[in-house]
């Protein structure tokens, strides 16, 4: 009986020690996680920056007309299409015909 109480008493020590060290553990863990979300605030901030230079309409429009030799478009070239016409069929029952502007570049050759 002696011996089951020693034992039983050991046990116990050794689920308190366990028990404790765990806790240690799981407190580096949590702080670890925390370091990390710092980190990746800090990462999403600077992308939330890093998107709004790239993606500004002044830059953007300045990238297409010197880099890649684009131009606005002429009076007549962009052809608004409605999914839902604003005017009443004709007469005949005949459908509207779109008509949509085609791009003539000239083909590349590499």
């Amino acid at each position: 009986m002696k011996i089951f109480t020693v034992l039983l008493g050991v046990c116990l020590v050794f689920m308190f020690v366990w028990e404790r060290v765990d806790m240690v553990r799981v407190g580096y863990q949590i702080e670890r996680l925390k370091r990390d979300k710092t980190v990746l605030e800090r990462q999403r901030d600077e992308l939330r920056v890093k998107f709004s230079s790239l993606s500004a309409s002044n830059r953007i429009a300045k990238l297409a007309t010197e880099k890649l030799g684009m131009s606005l478009p002429q009076q007549g070239q962009v052809i608004m299409v409605q999914s839902r016409p604003s005017v009443t069929p004709s007469a005949d029952g005949a459908p509207a015909v779109v008509r949509v502007a085609k791009n003539y570049l000239p083909s590349r050759r590499d």
